[in-house]
This record gives structure tokens, sequence and C-alpha cells, in this order.
């Protein structure tokens, strides 16, 4: 899953993206592992032979429908699907109602871990009554089905019934990160004209406070008209501004409200949520999704991908509600396959950095989802830290939200792991809704680093600048050749930049910017977003192999690589690395690293990828959700000022780095 900006299509026509690493180790399930898993090598003939009833079958078997479906697909009016359309149903009812009717009410359905410590345990007949209490109280504040309802909030269990409150009464959600700035959160509010903001007065970060409810005043004071009441969690006890008439505080209106509720049955196309990405114009893309298809894929992908046994299953992912991962794999999948779920509010080093892995032990957690760039920092940290800690109770281990580099994917196996869990590698986005290729983890003998095939149901192909599929062993760009049930229906508000943005660089194939590589069983590897890529030397080079040539070497953690414009290449590579502990490396001159890692890119790729200039440093710039910022490295790689660095969980890291770039850096003879 990446969150997408895709690329502004190039004037030239260059060649395909060059195949660089190879990698062959492989990871076959265990035969037991294999006997029990929930999915099985049939569903992928099953699939292919008529999608549209396969996943009408899924949707049948996963979902409660108030109004049967009668039909399954409609794509006649391309680019824009419809899913189920006659049907009708609840999400809220689907992820809560059900299971409490079905007699499980008494199973724990989030166990939630505030970062100082405390914690609490909701079953889903608790769950029941919160989320129709919020759904009450939010009908009392004047919200109706199909109004907007607009979440800021930190990951505690009222964000979690928010969102499922806002489902029960048909009124779309816009969840807005907690680190976006005010400005960021009123665009959001105006695009999508919502009636309520539901906010907290702050939440922990870092072992300390971190306010929200000033941020939500300051981007009311830039005009948002369609906002009646604010609705306010009461989570530190920091003293906020107050404006009468608007603001309510939720345990004032929330816990004194019935929490008897009937949810609102809803059509299968009707908008479950609107969820903004940033857009190449400047303007947030609102990526909308609807009820039925979306559920059915959620529910379906999460149970397979991850092998979920409900009963037994204690799972983590380990994102925040503000992203779609939150979305699909906190909320709506291990709610609707009625799974036991922990959510943690705070970061992986609070107060200590065995954090995770303390929450893992002290609730038996037996599927873990998380991110590269979070695998890589713990790896950074070092393997002695988990270690202090029972893993044993992992199962499945997921990854999400950017390429893994082999060595990172290893690492989490081997050390997370205990080298006998299977990892699936996911790829998906904001649009696609829930995971479009992945391993199954009883099926696929998995290869380090790569997501591998389509799931069954799905219709991926790489292609090259004529929308003719790459040979095996051929690098492109990677497009969705079919609908899928969870697919966006649009953006919000705008069809026109809808069809522009997905399908016009591909007529009839679904595009949003990412490279891609079939290795040589046609197996398929991300590359990153194709505006990554670089040239040089007329060699269209990926980021993402440069950056895991460089952390298989023992002393790298973690890096990063850009593109810099050189006279004599067009562009060359530059690296920005964060050295291991005590691997060896940090005792050594700036020149000694960096003739070592360039020689080793040399040798795992080859010499037209050694990077012209390699610069140590202590932190990459990442925004809070542990995206790494290239473009502000590739602005210090060329001298520029650096751009808007306001999204960056620590603006203070680039001027670390531009004083590091600013010295001489070693000759490079090639």
């Amino acid at each position: 899953m990446t969150d997408t900006t895709p690329a502004t299509e190039s004037s030239e026509k260059p060649a395909g993206l060059e195949n660089l690493l190879s990698e062959d180790r492989r990871f076959p399930p265990s035969p037991e592992f294999a006997a029990q898993a929930n999915a099985h090598g049939d569903l992928y003939a099953w699939a292919a032979a008529d999608r549209p009833s396969f996943w009408a079958d899924q949707a049948r078997e996963l979902l409660t429908w108030s109004t049967p479906f009668t039909q399954t697909l409609d794509w006649s009016k391309a680019p824009f699907a419809t899913w189920f359309a006659d049907g009708k149903l609840n999400a809220a009812y689907n992820a809560v109602d059900r299971h409490v009717e079905e007699g499980r009410g008494d199973r724990v359905a989030l166990h939630f871990e505030g970062e100082g410590g405390d914690s609490r345990s909701l079953t889903y007949a608790d769950l029941q009554r919160e989320v129709s209490k919020a759904a009450n109280a939010f009908t009392a504040l004047g919200v109706g089905t199909g109004d907007r309802v607009a979440i800021y909030m930190p990951l505690v269990p009222e964000a979690v019934v928010t969102m499922l409150a806002c489902a029960r009464i048909g009124a779309p959600h816009s969840v807005v990160f907690g680190g976006f700035s005010a400005e960021a959160l009123a665009s959001r509010i105006v695009d999508a004209e919502a009636k309520l903001v539901v906010t907290a007065d702050g939440g922990y970060r870092r072992g300390a406070p971190s306010a929200l409810k000033p941020a939500v005043d300051e981007a009311l004071e830039k005009g948002t008209p369609s906002v009646e009441h604010v609705l306010v969690v009461r989570r530190t006890e920091q003293d906020v501004a107050w404006t009468e008439g608007r603001d309510v505080w939720w345990h004032d209106v929330v816990d004194s409200a019935s929490d008897q509720h009937t949810p609102v049955e809803l059509d299968a196309e009707h908008p479950l949520f609107i969820l903004y990405t940033s857009g190449t114009t400047g303007k947030p893309k609102g990526i909308f999704h609807t009820t039925g298809g979306y559920l059915t894929q959620a529910a379906y992908t999460h149970r397979n991908v991850f092998d979920l046994k409900a009963e037994s299953d204690v799972y983590w992912c380990t994102a925040d509600i503000g992203w779609i991962t939150g979305h699909t794999y906190v909320v709506y999948g291990p709610l609707v396959n009625g799974a036991t779920q922990v959510i943690y509010e705070g970061t992986p080093d609070t107060p200590h950095r065995g954090r995770w892995w303390e929450i893992v032990q002290k609730y038996q957690v037996s599927i873990l989802y998380t991110a590269p760039t979070a695998i890589r920092t713990c790896m950074k940290w070092g393997e002695e830290i988990p270690a202090q800690f029972d893993l044993s109770s992992l199962r499945v281990l997921g990854s999400v939200g950017e390429p893994i580099n082999p060595e990172a994917w290893m690492w989490y196996r081997r050390v997370i792991g205990g080298d006998r869990t299977p990892v699936v590698d996911t790829w998906w986005q904001t649009e696609t809704g829930a995971i479009m290729i992945s391993p199954l983890p009883g099926v696929t003998a998995a290869k380090p680093g790569s997501a591998q095939v389509p799931l069954p149901g799905i219709a991926a192909d790489v292609v090259d600048d004529e929308a003719h599929p790459v040979p095996d062993g051929g690098g492109g760009y990677l497009v969705l050749t079919e609908p899928w049930p969870s697919m966006l229906r649009g953006i919000w508000g705008d069809p026109e930049r809808y069809k522009d943005t997905y399908w016009s660089r591909f007529p009839g194939l679904y595009f949003a910017g990412d490279g891609a590589k079939k290795d040589d069983d046609g197996d398929i590897w991300l590359l990153g977003r194709v505006d990554d890529v670089m040239n040089v030397s007329g060699h269209r080079l990926s980021t993402t192999e440069i950056e895991s040539a460089l952390v298989s070497h023992p002393w790298v953690a973690e890096a990063a690589v850009v593109g810099a414009t050189d006279e004599t290449t067009g562009q060359a590579v530059v690296a920005f690395v964060i050295l291991r502990g005590g691997a060896g490396g940090a005792d050594k001159s700036g020149d000694e690293v960096q003739t070592e890692l360039r020689n080793h890119v040399a040798k795992e790729i080859g010499p037209i990828a050694k990077p012209r200039q390699i610069l140590v440093v202590q932190e990459l710039p990442k925004t809070r959700s542990g995206k790494i910022m290239r473009r502000l490295l590739r602005d210090v790689a060329e001298h520029r000022q650096v751009g808007d660095a306001t999204t960056l969980a620590d603006s203070s890291v680039m001027d670390l780095i531009a004083q590091g770039l600013s010295k001489p850096a070693a000759a490079s003879e090639d």
C-alpha cells in the first residue's frame, strides 16, 4: 500500500525500468501451517473461472445483508463501477451487532493500550452499547444519513466507536490524521462539507500530552461554514478553549445517550467514508469508498492474507486510523470478521524501545501487521531488544506501506518471527481500499521483498509505455486490468479528476503511479513510485532496489536514495544511510564508509548503480506515518532551499542533514 500521488507523464518515452537485484531465497509454508490455513491454492482457479461470481460468493459468505443483492458487478459506465448495487446492509451491524446476536458478545473486540500503560478492553457487547450511544448522540446533534463527519483523534477506543457510529447512521466519515496541520484539516472539512467534527483535547505522544483541540479551533477560524458542532473526547485533561453552543463534551452527550439504536439499512453503494490523499495540484484528493464491495474485500483479504482464526488469534495492526490501513485493517476488516485485536496509542520507543514487544508479550499477539520503516528502525536499535520478550505467540507477520527490502524482511522473520512465521508483504493503496497483491501464507513459497502475485479475484499486470505486458524479467508500470470490489468509486465531488488521475495514462487500465518488475518466475516486485525513478546515463533505476542493496550490507540499518542532477550522467545516485550501532561502520571515516558501500552496491547490482555520494546521517526525514520524504533529500542533494517540511515528525532532521552534505565528498572516479 502506498499513499499515492500519480506521477505526471514525462514528454519523453524512456525504456522500461531496469531489473536490478535478484533474490534466490525461498520460504515455503510448513506442512503444519498449510494444513490448517484458511486459503488454499484452488482459490486462484475458482476466482479466475468467473471473477464476479467468485466475489458474489465472498460477499454472501462474509457479510450479512438485510436485502440480498441479485446483481454483482456493473462496469458498463467504466471507469465507474458498482458492486452488489441492489443489496442493502449496514457496516456497523456487520462489524458489531451480528457478533452479539450470534453469541459472541463476550469476546474481546478491542484491547486498548495507552502510551503511558493505561489499558482497557471492550467486548463486542460493550462495543455495541458504545456505538449505539454515539449514534444516538450524533443524531441528536443534527447528523443524518448522508451528512459528513470529520474525525481528528488519537488512536483511542472512542475513535473506532466514532467511525462505527457514523457507519451506523449512514454518515460518511472523513478521518484526518492527528499529525496534520490546522490548514490541512480545514481544507478537508471544507471539501467534504462536514457537519460535525469529532476530536479530543489531545493524545499522548513520546510521553507527553499532544494537543489536538487547538488545531480544530484554528481550522474552523479559516472558514468552515458547514460545521455545526465540535464533539470533544477528554483524554489528556489539557485546558482547551471553548466555544459555547458549538463545542460539546463527549462525556456530556454520548455517555448519557440511550444504548439502544437500530442501524440504518443502506444501499451497498452508499458512501462509507472519504479519505484524503495528497494531490499533484496541491488540492487534496477525497478518495471515497462505498459499503458493500469495500466490506467484502476488506473481510476477505483480512481473513485469508492473515489466516485469521477469530476464536483464538489476537491481531495487531500498528497503523493509525488516519490512514487507509487503519480503516481496512484496524476497524472494518478485523471487526467484520469478529477478531480480537490490540490498538496502541503511542510510539514504538516510549517509554522504552521494547514497547511493541512488551505489548506482543502482554496480549499474546499472534498476528502482527506493520510498516517496513518500523521494521528497519527496530533493526537499527538492535535485535537484543526484542530478544528480551517472549514473542512465541506470533504466527503470521505482515508488511504494509512501501516495498520492503529483502534484508528487513529476513530480519523480521528471523528476529521477530523466530525463523518460523510466514511473512506476507502486501501491496495496495488508499485507492484500492484493500490488499491487492500478496502471498497467501499457507500457499505461497515466499520471496523476501516481493509481494509476488495478485490475490485470487484480482487482476494486475506490469506493462510498458505502450501498455503491453512486459515479459518475465522485465520492468514497467503496475496496472490493474479488471475492476475489484473495494475500488474507489471516485474523487469526492470531482469525477473528471478521477478519470484523469487514474485512467488516462493507459486507457482501460487503472494506474496510480507505481513501478514494478516481474522476476523470472513472473512474480511481481514493487519498485516504488515512478517519480522515485532515476535516469542515470540512460538507465532507469529504482531507488528501492539501490536502497535494498545498501541495507543488505551489515553496517547499514536504513537507507534513502535520490537522483540528483549531474552534468555527465543526467542524474546521479545520492544515498543517505543510517549505520547500525556496533556493526563495524561506526568507527570508520566517512571516506572509508563511502568506499565500502559504493563497492558493495557495485557488487550487488552493477557499477551503473554506484552512488556518486553517500552521506551518513543519524535520522532520515519522515512523516509521522513513517514515510521517507525523498523530495526533501533531493533538495539537499541538489543544494536547493529545502521545501516545506511541516509534515515531518522532526523538522530539525533536515538542518542536520544539510550540514553534513556541505562537507566535501570523497572523489568519485567512475
